[in-house]
């Protein structure tokens, strides 16, 4: 493809310098990667500029040059205002637009995005549309499973997703937006068909500074769609968009909405309630996933379907055989005395909810292995220990992803806020022996939650990623033990 094409839908003012008609074979973010024939981005990191490694770009064989200031190289060059941003349009460019081959639904907050985007999944395929997921877990292409890597990928790696749904004949593409990707520009000149905003809590704050900031960046959804459902008990979200005029359907329970959940009956394996529709349809679901975060989920995922134009009967069908989403609740088959539950919480609100949900259903004692990652927000750390402390018998605190920082100096805040509320507590540095540590103190009745991996098949410490899966750890333990 010439240079000069990639530019069709670029915005703004950019000039090229050199020939427009230079051929591009590639496209490239890493400056340290060969890529013949490439296009190379130079984009301004928080702890490098990749400006500064034009010749190396050169000698590695780049073709051509995305810039925010023109550069002494040999090299043609698109010099635009923001070189994250341009990506976003240049890619979808090389790849043919393929977002305008399909129907994209967006679900952006702090907690539940994967499970609704599940549930959707599962409500879209249930309707027969051919259905794509890119999310936290993984990618889904109809039944085919690609490897997940950030929530929303760059945006390179985004259009070339598209790109492969579109060409296998995917209708729906639904996907996880994460305020990072909406900040950094990943999904830019994309338009969802609808959208959806679960939550707001605490999360990500090492990046964003502060709860405003972040509630700002994940607000930039609403400019890319012309429907957006709205979770209206989180008053923080529903003021935002109520104080900025953007018009939004309202989903809840507590709140008065135009779709909601009543007569909710919880039960150790699920919730049955009633769905309805701005007061002209309903049906009686009867889920097979716990917790009332859940019915928020499928409230979301319902209200989703229901602006694609999806009919009532394939919404409670999709929502009734949907039964697990992977580390989301999950309970392991482990055939103890006692259950096994993996679950992704990491930040305070979802920890809260998962301990909430299984206190209700625990006949005996909840025990709690959970850790903070590190180079993350270190304010949630004593939050994350309070909660852990006030709602679970024992808990075991441990380490979770550390990467660059000391594992124990990361417990040792979280210490900070578990010791405040009970000495229920101890403290195992080394994941394995801390869950090892549970599963024999556990007993007859209990429940033992492994919170903050969830699916997860890694531990990242000092840089480099060990495999560690925590449904084959804990099966290994039980042999053992």
């Amino acid at each position: 493809m010439k240079l000069i094409e990639l530019t069709r839908r670029l915005p703004g003012g950019f000039t090229i310098y050199g020939d427009k008609n230079t051929e591009i074979i590639g496209l490239c973010t890493d400056s340290r990667s060969v890529c013949k024939g490439g296009l190379y981005f130079c984009i301004v990191g928080m702890h490098s500029d990749a400006h500064d490694f034009a010749p190396q770009m050169q000698q590695n064989g780049a073709a051509a040059l995305v810039v925010e200031r023109r550069l002494d190289v040999d090299l043609p060059q698109i010099c635009v205002h923001n070189v994250r941003e341009a990506m976003s349009y240049i890619a979808a460019a090389y790849y043919g637009f393929p977002s305008d081959r399909l129907r994209l639904i967006g679900i952006t907050g702090t907690k539940g995005k994967t499970t609704t985007s599940f549930m959707l999944k599962s409500i879209l395929e249930a309707a027969g549309h051919k259905t794509g997921l890119i999310g936290t877990v993984c990618t889904l292409i109809g039944d085919t499973e690609l490897e997940a890597g950030k929530t929303t990928p760059d945006p390179v790696e985004f259009q070339k997703i598209l790109s492969q749904m579109a060409d296998a004949g995917v209708e729906y593409a639904v996907m996880e937006v994460s305020a990072h990707a909406l900040d950094m520009h990943r999904i830019d000149g994309v338009r969802f068909a609808c959208a959806g905003f679960t939550n707001l809590s605490q999360d990500h704050l090492d990046y964003f500074g502060s709860m405003d900031k972040y509630l700002e960046a994940k607000l930039l959804i609403s400019s890319m769609t012309d429907s957006i459902s709205v979770n209206v008990d989180d008053e923080r979200v529903a003021k935002a968009f109520e104080a900025r005029g953007i018009p939004f359907i309202r989903v809840g329970i507590r709140e008065k909405a135009s779709l909601y959940a009543k007569q909710i009956d919880m039960t150790e394996s699920g919730a049955d309630f009633t769905l309805t529709f701005h007061n002209r349809a309903s049906c009686r679901v009867s889920l097979k996933m716990s917790g009332l975060f859940n019915v928020y989920n499928a409230l979301m995922a319902s209200s989703l379907a229901d602006s694609a134009g999806i009919p009532l009967e394939y919404i409670k069908a999709g929502l009734e055989r949907i039964t697990r989403v992977p580390g989301r609740v999950e309970l392991l088959q482990t055939h103890t005395p006692y259950r096994v539950i993996l679950d992704y919480a990491h930040s305070p609100d979802a920890l809260e909810n998962i301990l909430t949900t299984l206190r209700q259903s625990t006949k005996k004692r909840l025990i709690c292995v959970f850790g903070c990652g590190g180079g993350r927000d270190k304010g949630k750390r004593p939050i994350m220990g309070e909660i852990s402390g006030r709602l679970a018998d024992l808990s075991v605190v441990t380490s979770d992803n550390p990467r660059d920082e000391e594992p124990l100096e990361i417990i040792r805040e979280i210490e900070t806020g578990i010791k405040a509320v009970t000495d229920s507590y101890i403290i195992i540095e080394n994941r394995r022996e801390a869950i090892k540590y549970a599963l024999e103190t556990a007993s007859s009745g209990d429940t033992v939650v492994l919170a903050g991996k969830g699916h997860e098949t890694y531990q990242e410490i000092k840089g480099v990623k060990h495999p560690f899966d925590e449904k084959i750890v804990v099966r290994e333990l039980l042999e053992e033990i």
